[in-house]
């Protein structure tokens, strides 16, 4: 498979999970504010950190379904940085179709994104370890918690929809390197 072709199962394995959540939940997270959504994915980077570090789970999950709820997670901030957040007093806000349309888009961006910048960097994440796809997200979560303490007012970084961009991306290379990978070495 290519690079483009890998980063689409992936794409497709999280938004499975999107869907079969929001036919449980609706779009109940459409009233979480950006800063509540930059804490669930900081919840999910470090529990990932935490399980990479100790080995142990006390719940019985994987690393695999936090990567993915760091995918769906980065895409729902980047819904409601673009659609603003609803106040939840109008139910239909809560049950809106439109939302597989802006996840596609949003997803689609990704992988936008990544061909641009994997053409630049040469594929350079096929060499990097798991562990660091977990510390690089975590990073981005703590600029992106920073530049929502300033309320956005930076002198020189890209701003919360590129950090969460790049979190969706580097969980997407790390599902692939965990998914992907892992199922060819066991076709072979």
């Amino acid at each position: 498979m290519t690079t483009q072709e890998e980063f689409k199962a992936v794409l497709a394995l999280c938004r499975d999970l999107f869907l079969k959540k929001m036919h449980d939940y609706g779009t109940a997270w459409r009233i979480m504010r950006p800063e509540s959504i930059t804490d669930q994915l900081y919840i999910k980077a470090n529990r990932i950190r935490t399980l990479q570090m100790t080995g142990v789970t006390m719940v019985g999950e994987g690393i695999i379904p936090e990567f993915i709820g760091l995918v769906n997670y980065a895409i729902m901030g980047l819904i409601q940085l673009e659609r603003g957040v609803v106040d939840g007093t109008n139910e239909t806000d809560l049950f809106d179709a439109t939302i597989v349309e802006n996840y596609d888009e949003q997803a689609a961006a990704a992988l936008a994104l990544m061909l641009r910048k994997n053409h630049d960097y040469d594929e350079a994440w096929r060499a990097m370890r798991v562990s660091s796809y977990a510390d690089l997200i975590l990073m981005k979560v703590f600029r992106t918690k920073q530049i929502e303490d300033l309320e956005g007012a930076t002198l020189v970084s890209e701003g919360i929809a590129a950090n969460y961009m790049d979190m969706l991306n580097y969980a997407v290379f790390a599902l692939i390197k965990l998914v992907i990978e892992q199922d060819n070495h066991v076709e072979e």
